[in-house]
């Protein structure tokens, strides 16, 4: 691996090397975090919540760092030290760092880091982060920082973490399959450039592995204690907002395929879900929420953390049919705690399982809201998870005039860190207004300033800052951006600490077959391992659902009172509409929708579900002509089981024996190449299902699946024959 080296060109304005801060209570660890230049704006900015991932400079400022703080006190600039970045003008040296990790045996640490900035004025420079691993933390040691190998080039690569076996898994805005022409990946909101998922490098071997794949983007990745990839997911799964209107101010338009030598045509139809806005029986569908997901190590079992849901989390959703009187609005108890969004996560190292983060509206505060907390560890039902305020509900919100923030307010608060010792430390702000500059374009004066502080319990028992980690990091520096010579001389904000500590890795987590998908291959007589191979081989998963009559008791949103013809049902009591289901037809997300009109057409494509279509010719899906495009039987035990296209975004819905939807998936899901992935269920049970009184999970091996392993065993037994008769 390379080493880099920089001459560094120091102001008296920032700290350098070794340095001591006003007298700070001695915490356990060393902390690391970064500064950065403090961005007055906040959309699709370094401290916005979606979109912040960019390095070109109109995005992200020049001129931050890469620090250690020392229990004592004492500070060190690593990226100074070990040669990188510089004060004053900023150019072709300069750089902007982000969310450092810490490896488990506290020895390095991996973090982002784009370097460069325009030389002169209007030069349009693409700039990208990347991942560096910094050496050297102890006191008395040297900083050494290498890029790391065999990562995604001119693309952006953040928020790192390591995996249990020292690889590591990282945000990117990588499209899907590397092509270039789909580059950058649009969001389902505002056609945003987004992140593509969550990535998984080995840099020894440059082996490169899609872990996660997400249409709107996934966010801040960490390893829990039991082995779980626990992160944020923007979950968005509507129609295009920006294709609403009748006159297409936006130049929505539809390409013909993914393909490189794919058509711009005119057309702008969109086949799922529902449409927005109520039409017929229909109330209409929107989703926009930042959610705490989990996957395995191999990109398994793709979930919302513990299975949570808009039941447990959430204040106020529709029913989806308006002419049923059985269906209800979701409205929860007056006494729980509901949450908006859940951002940049972290475990409590004194209590496994328990996650702070940070619940914070979409803009206008960079990502800074009040710090909560979700107890999830395995065993935990999600039915029974609750949210905890750890700070007032006030800071929720931003209070610009003629707004006066409550009594109750302490500020805005992100990253947050419980560290080893119990207490807590986070970056915070006592500005109530919404974010802005208070200066100029040429010489802003940001409104947030964001520093790191201890936190205690105050009024009420809530977390309030009692004191500062550090004296305040100021740097001087100018820059193009690119058209205005931007010129600031003060505090940086301080960002994304993290406790330098050893730390024992947790197991590494793998998918697992279940019994009763296990009964299914013993009974057909098909090798698992094999079948698995197959899988990989086509780029394949496999999808098993046990009874899709069966419905969580929560969700009376969607029908619930469900019905195969001449097989099982599930009702509730109560009466209401009895839905016959007969099909379930599967929807996949490809990046077809183009923005800025079909005849100049901007960069980037967001993705639109179409009908399922992306499966080898050898297949085992049943024919069903019977059913709608994309779809297949539900079996008689209400069992589903298909072949899927692997990491590829998928969705589906049940449906009437006329093509009728009658339940919808409100979740993108996707899946591994040889993925065995069952559930009980849509939407599965938590504790008990809809019926009265409530049954359980539906525990039985599917019918479907053994139909589809009989058929599958028997085109492999006809393939080997074939093979066998050419070769005499």
């Amino acid at each position: 691996m390379r080493k880099w080296t920089r001459q560094i060109v120091a102001a008296a304005s920032v700290v350098l090397g070794y340095s001591a801060v006003a007298p700070a209570q001695q915490l356990p660890h060393p902390i690391l975090f970064v500064t950065q230049y403090p961005l007055p704006y906040d959309f699709a900015a370094i401290g916005s919540v979606f979109a912040n991932h960019r390095g070109t400079v109109n995005v992200v400022g020049r001129g931050g760092d890469l620090y250690i703080r020392y229990p004592n006190g004492t500070l060190r600039n690593l990226t100074q030290e070990a040669g990188f970045g510089n004060a004053g003008q900023q150019g072709a040296t300069s750089i902007a760092v982000r969310d450092p990790a810490v490896s488990w045996d506290g020895t390095k640490a991996v973090f982002s880091m784009v370097i460069g900035a325009p030389t002169q004025q209007y030069q349009l420079m693409e700039s990208y982060f990347q991942l560096y691993e910094v050496t050297g933390l102890g006191s008395g040691q040297t900083a050494t920082i290498t890029k790391v190998a065999n990562q995604p080039l001119n693309r952006n690569n953040v928020m790192p973490a390591y995996l249990s076996d020292g690889s590591i898994v990282f945000a990117s805005d990588r499209t899907r399959n590397g092509a270039a022409h789909l580059y950058p990946q649009l969001d389902e909101y505002e056609s945003t450039p987004t992140p593509t998922g969550l990535w998984r490098l080995y840099p020894a071997t440059g082996r490169l592995d899609l872990l996660e794949y997400s249409v709107s983007g996934s966010f801040n990745p960490i390893v829990d204690s039991y082995g779980r990839i626990v992160f944020t997911r923007w979950d968005h799964l509507q129609r295009d907002q920006q294709n609403d209107a009748t006159d297409n101010p936006y130049g929505a338009f539809n390409w013909t395929s993914e393909a490189l030598n794919a058509v711009a045509t005119t057309d702008r139809t969109e086949v799922y879900p529902e449409q927005r806005y109520a039409v017929s029986n229909l109330n209409g569908h929107t989703i926009n929420h930042f959610f705490p997901w989990t996957i395995n190590q191999d990109g398994t079992e793709e979930e919302t953390l513990n299975h949570v849901g808009r039941h447990e989390l959430h204040s106020y959703f529709d029913r989806s049919f308006n002419n049923d009187p059985a269906l209800t609005e979701f409205i929860p108890p007056q006494s729980r705690l509901n949450m908006l969004n859940m951002l940049q996560m972290r475990e409590d190292p004194t209590t496994p399982g328990r996650y702070i983060g940070i619940d914070a509206p979409e803009f206008y505060t960079h990502a800074a809201g009040q710090i909560i907390r979700i107890d999830a560890a395995p065993t935990v039902n999600p039915a029974t998870m609750t949210v905890a305020y750890l700070n007032p509900r006030s800071s929720t919100r931003f209070y610009d005039s003629p707004d006066v923030p409550p009594a109750d307010f302490t500020g805005h608060y992100r990253n947050p860190l419980p560290l080893s010792d119990g207490r807590m430390i986070a970056a915070h702000t006592s500005e109530s207004r919404s974010a802005g500059n208070d200066g100029t374009r040429a010489n802003p004066i940001p409104r947030y300033q964001f520093r790191l502080k201890r936190l205690a319990a105050g009024a009420g028992g809530f977390l309030e800052p009692v004191e500062n980690l550090t004296g305040g990091i100021t740097k001087n520096v100018s820059y193009w951006d690119p058209d205005v010579l931007v010129s600031y001389n003060g505090p940086f904000w301080e960002l994304s600490p993290v406790e330098v500590r050893a730390r024992t890795a947790p197991p590494s987590t793998a998918t697992a077959l279940k019994a009763p998908e296990q009964q299914a291959f013993t009974l057909e007589n098909v090798d698992v391992n094999a079948f698995r191979d197959y899988l990989r081989a086509n780029q394949l998963a496999l999808i098993v659902m046990r009874n899709v009559t069966t419905r969580d008791k929560a969700d009376k949103q969607q029908p619930f009172n469900l019905r195969v013809p001449g097989g099982t049902q599930t009702t509730a009591s109560g009466g209401g509409q009895l839905y016959d289901i007969a099909h379930m037809q599967f929807f996949q997300g490809d990046q077809i929708r183009g923005m800025g009109g079909s005849a100049s057409p901007a960069a980037g494509r967001r993705v639109l579900a179409q009908v399922m279509h992306d499966l080898p010719t050898l297949k085992a899906n049943a024919d069903h002509v019977a059913g709608p495009a994309g779809s297949v039987p539900i079996a008689s035990d209400g069992s589903v089981a298909l072949f899927v296209p692997a990491q590829r975004a998928m969705a589906w819905q049940s449906t009437a024996p006329n093509g009728t939807p009658v339940v919808r998936e409100r979740y993108w899901i996707n899946f591994q190449p040889g993925e065995i992935r069952a559930c009980d269920g849509c939407h599965g049970v938590n504790q008990v299902n809809q019926a009265t009184p409530g049954g359980t999970a539906a525990q039985n091996t599917a019918l479907a699946l053994r139909e589809l392993l009989a058929r599958w065993r028997n085109k492999q037994v006809d393939l080997i024959f074939h093979n066998s008769m050419e070769m005499r």
